[in-house]
């Protein structure tokens, strides 16, 4: 039994990857704040099904507060930390950029600071897909130049591997970057398109279209990127002197047009679309390359894009508080 510290536990990905290590028997211990940037009450409702598991311990903790990071170490063993915690969404963070240098910069360095002092090794930690920006070529690779940033949030998630690396090298830390690209599945955040749009073509509504539709995205469903967060734990703990960054894709890109007649058809509704103007911070297409992650962590993507939206809608008809 390992115990694994997950920091933004109570998130989309966080609570779906805690059901996974509750159900391998490993003991789960979460960070997470809490914070009104969507709804509480969903991240309370993400891990309400945990309470009353022995292996399962929540702190409400900032990973901002230094002293309340501290105790967490303090009083668990840790022996894998997967950061997940962060201030998420491009948008926002054009119009609060000091924000999202506090949180997911200073914070991050926090959870990179108690891991030292308290001599824990491993930890897995979330990139994002937005670090590549608009380069030209696809799909993306991670030997790729990622130095043109087009948003607060992607240049936050760039400066947090390259913190990262200083922590692996001085320190003889294992760490292992995960670019993740565009997750969904049940519980994903309201915020997003893919939730957004099921809502309001479920209740009728128009739907905003930024562009002309031909912009893509890697689309990858959550249960993928679980399973290449568990394997990333796996390699990180059979191995020494590990600094990687690997991306976790589905490696088959869906128009914004493709993702809304899916959803459409699933629901088996006509979209009502209204075409804007594409936003600031937005990129063009995103696209893996998960050639590393297939090698490395034996990464492979099952999930369909329409299989993934189909289960994706069963959850949302079942939750419509959500």
């Amino acid at each position: 039994m390992k115990t694994y510290l997950i920091t933004g536990g109570a998130g989309f990905i966080g609570s779906t990857l805690v059901e996974r290590l509750l159900k391998e028997g490993n003991k789960v211990v979460i960070v997470d704040n809490f914070c009104d940037f969507y709804d509480p009450e969903l991240k309370k409702a993400n891990i309400k099904p945990f309470l009353e598991n022995p292996n399962f311990t929540v702190y409400q903790v900032d990973i901002r507060d230094v002293s309340g990071l501290k105790r967490v170490f303090d009083e668990n063993q840790i022996d894998v930390v997967m950061h997940l915690a962060a201030m998420a969404g491009v948008r926002p963070s054009i119009e609060d950029p000091m924000l999202y240098q506090d949180v997911n910069g200073i914070g991050t360095q926090n959870v990179l600071e108690q891991a030292k002092t308290h001599g824990v090794k491993n930890l897995v930690m979330a990139s994002s897909s937005s670090v590549y920006g608009n380069c030209k070529e696809v799909p993306f690779r991670e030997d790729m130049i990622v130095d043109y940033a087009i948003s607060p949030y992607a240049a936050t998630k760039k400066a947090n591997e390259v913190m990262a690396h200083v922590y692996h090298k001085l320190f003889n830390m294992n760490i292992i970057m995960l670019r993740f690209f565009t997750v969904y599945g049940p519980k994903q955040r309201p915020d997003l398109a893919i939730n957004k749009f099921t809502r309001m073509m479920l209740n009728g509504e128009e739907i905003t279209m930024y562009g002309d539709g031909s912009t893509y995205r890697d689309y990858t469903y959550v249960d993928d990127i679980v399973d290449g967060i568990c394997r990333a734990f796996d390699y990180i703990t059979a191995n020494s002197d590990v600094y990687e960054v690997i991306n976790l894709g589905s490696n088959n890109p869906i128009t914004l047009k493709e993702m809304i007649a899916t959803i459409g058809e699933v629901l088996g509704v006509e979209p009502k679309i209204k075409q804007m103007p594409m936003q600031p911070g937005d990129v063009d297409r995103t696209y893996a390359d998960v050639t590393k992650a297939k090698s490395l962590l034996g990464y492979e993507p099952k999930w369909s894009f329409k299989e993934g939206i189909e289960k994706f809608v069963e959850w949302r008809k079942s939750n419509q508080q959500a």
